[in-house]
């Protein structure tokens, strides 16, 4: 499927102008509960544990470092601005206490095939810390040959040499925030980095073997227009990275106090985005991408590519994966994490995360214990994310069901997608057209049960 060369009409534009989840978790985190206990989820560890198949499959880690040196306006993150750099050795500390216990439920030496470090600014450690925290998570897991193993850069915060680090450290891709390389944006986002920079760091990641290397964009910031926007989509295509991940940018000031500083009169109308997105998706196009879903693309050999032809790409909280749907550990402050048919999310300010580890409690604060219909829900618009497509016959033998009849509700709201070229539909199941891809999110939105029953979503990004 490839929607490249497909620009939607202004009426279904106007039609699908509404806010919607990126579902990279269903039930989505806003439906997480305070009653989900700290209990349930070391439950749900040793259950993991104590089941002979799960313990075969590998985990998949995340770890959130929150510090960041200066505030970019547009983020929506859980950071903390600080310039002392002492903090990070203190939160390491926290970090190692938090390792424990997950081990205590656990147990040591669990195959790991996929690390993420996100933030915040997982460079804001020094090169110390970062060999400190490998070094934790080494003793305590067991990582596996030829997984993925990522951390995000800020480019103002490293040079050659920490790339090199990270290289002897074990991570093999790294992803640079970028965003946008005109001037005038940056400056509105309070996020200067030179191009050169950029382009000189990439250089020595190639040289030093990185297997990946991404860049993120978002469109739809101040001061952005169609044309800057070219300009940029030029050179990332000169740039040449893995990855790109292209992102709408969620204007949500009521939520994340950083936006309040972002002029709204200098933000583009959605037309202007709308128009970012299609000369995105044909200037990447043009330059020899794989438009893998959403957000994503990819280079044809890279591995997410590949996973997206073969038909096993999966959606976990940080996009897009190739890793097989596993159990993932999230450490740190606020951080998400998936175990069996529960989701947890630690603590969201450092002060708290840090009195239930001086407890010596994990510091989940909330979550959710997924519910039978949950699991089918969550596997239909999973299907429907990734790979664009789905059979009723797997649903019904996987779960159970006669999808024909549980949802019949959501298949007739269906048709009418399909007299508007979204998606196909036959006794056997759902495809979504090239044009679909625009709208995926809309189309998965369907099956969610809890936007049925409440239509308030002024808390999700739109869809365009």
């Amino acid at each position: 499927m490839n929607a490249t060369a497909i620009v939607p009409s202004p009426e279904l534009i106007h039609r699908f102008d509404v806010p919607g989840p990126r579902y990279t978790s269903y039930p989505t985190a806003d439906r997480f509960v305070e009653a989900f206990t700290q209990e349930q989820f070391a439950q749900a560890l040793a259950q993991r544990s104590d089941g002979a198949a799960a313990m075969r499959l590998p985990l998949s880690l995340y770890v959130h470092i929150p510090f960041c040196e200066s505030l970019c306006y547009y983020c929506a993150c859980n950071k903390i601005i600080t310039k002392h750099h002492d903090r990070g050795a203190v939160y390491l500390r926290y970090l190692s206490r938090e390792v424990d216990l997950h081990i205590a439920h656990l147990g040591a030496g669990q195959s790991v095939s996929q690390l993420h470090l996100g933030g915040g600014t997982p460079t804001f450690l020094s090169d110390s810390e970062l060999r400190e925290l490998m070094a934790m998570l080494r003793r305590s897991f067991t990582f596996a040959a030829g997984g993925e193993y990522s951390i995000e850069v800020d480019p103002r915060t490293v040079d050659a040499a920490r790339l090199a680090l990270l290289a002897e450290l074990g991570f093999n891709r790294l992803s640079f925030g970028v965003q946008d390389f005109d001037g005038a944006v940056q400056k509105a986002v309070h996020r200067i980095q030179p191009v050169e920079q950029v382009f000189e760091l990439v250089a020595s990641a190639r040289a030093l073997g990185f297997e990946s290397i991404n860049v993120d964009l978002i469109y739809g910031l101040p001061q952005q227009t169609p044309e800057s926007f070219d300009r940029t989509l030029a050179q990332v295509s000169e740039l040449r990275p893995d990855r790109i991940a292209l992102y709408a940018y969620a204007h949500l000031p009521e939520r994340f106090k950083p936006q309040r500083r972002i002029m709204v009169a200098e933000l583009p109308p959605a037309s202007a985005k709308l128009s970012m997105l299609s000369r995105s998706l044909a200037a990447f196009q043009a330059a020899g991408y794989v438009y893998v879903g959403m957000d994503h693309f990819a280079l044809p050999n890279d591995t997410l590519a590949v996973a997206k032809r073969q038909g096993r790409l999966q959606r976990n909280f940080q996009g897009y994966s190739t890793q097989p749907d596993c159990d993932l550990i999230a450490l740190g402050v606020s951080a998400i994490g998936r175990v069996g048919a529960t989701y947890s999310q630690n603590a969201k300010t450092l002060e708290e995360y840090c009195d239930y580890l001086d407890q010596g409690r994990l510091p989940v604060v909330r979550g959710l214990a997924l519910s039978r219909d949950d699991l089918v829900r969550r596997a239909i618009i999973m299907a429907l994310m990734c790979q664009g497509q789905l059979q009723f016959e797997s649903i019904d033998l996987a779960y159970l069901v006669d999808f024909k009849n549980y949802f019949a509700t959501e298949l007739e709201a269906l048709r009418g997608m399909q007299e508007q070229g979204l998606v196909e539909l036959d006794d056997t199941g759902i495809q979504v057209t090239a044009m679909g891809w625009f709208f995926v999110r809309g189309v998965a939105m369907v099956f969610d049960r809890y936007l049925q029953a409440d239509r308030t979503r002024a808390r999700f990004s739109k869809i365009i």
